[in-house]
């Protein structure tokens, strides 16, 4: 069974999708062992009705410290999930090809810092971009730059707003995080 610690900042929908693929099979042989939270949010109450271990470590200069002192050395797959903190350097090189991150856009495009959430879909809008969608990725120290495991992009028609282009991105990142995070725990090419 592999183990993944899934890291949070808000609701928690996409953690709950993992979740829900474990379940469903289409996860396979994986477990959430840990969910770690950077604030008070929903997504730690989701994973408590899941009975999943949860720590709040609040966010700031000593997160990456804090977090490196209780991620179990059993964990398979650390999931960054809606997380909104920067990691160290040195956190991301310690767990380097062991981190992942969905990025709500097409990376390379808009990606970095200060690059997420309705940052992110309103860029998108007014560049005037043809399409956006969501893109998973490793995790290394430069931000949104860890290479591309997996993407899925959508048209923008020109009735978009950074509202509509946002459901469109949730919709995709539910379709393609699972089936990332099963390719890199379970080595399963697309």
């Amino acid at each position: 069974m592999k183990n993944l610690v899934i890291l949070v900042s808000g609701s928690g929908t996409n953690l709950q999708r993992i979740i829900d693929t474990i379940d469903n099979g289409e996860i396979q042989n994986a477990k959430v062992s840990l969910v770690v939270a950077d604030r008070e949010c929903y997504g730690l109450e989701r994973a408590k009705n899941h009975n999943i271990e949860t720590v709040l470590i609040p966010r700031g200069k000593n997160f990456s410290n804090e977090l490196g002192k209780i991620i179990p050395e059993n964990i398979d797959l650390i999931v960054l999930a809606g997380f909104l903190s920067i990691l160290k350097p040195e956190f991301c090189e310690n767990w380097k090809g062991k981190i992942i991150n969905i990025h709500p856009a097409m990376l390379p495009k808009f990606g970095g810092k200060g690059m997420w959430g309705h940052h992110v879909h309103n860029a998108v809008i007014e560049a005037k971009e043809k399409e956006s969608g969501a893109t998973v990725h490793f995790v290394t120290s430069g931000i949104d730059e860890g290479e591309i495991i997996l993407q899925k992009c959508f048209e923008i028609t020109e009735n978009d707003t950074p509202e509509t282009v946002a459901e469109k991105v949730h919709k995709i990142e539910y379709e393609i995080f699972p089936i990332a995070i099963n390719k890199v725990l379970n080595n399963i090419t697309i």
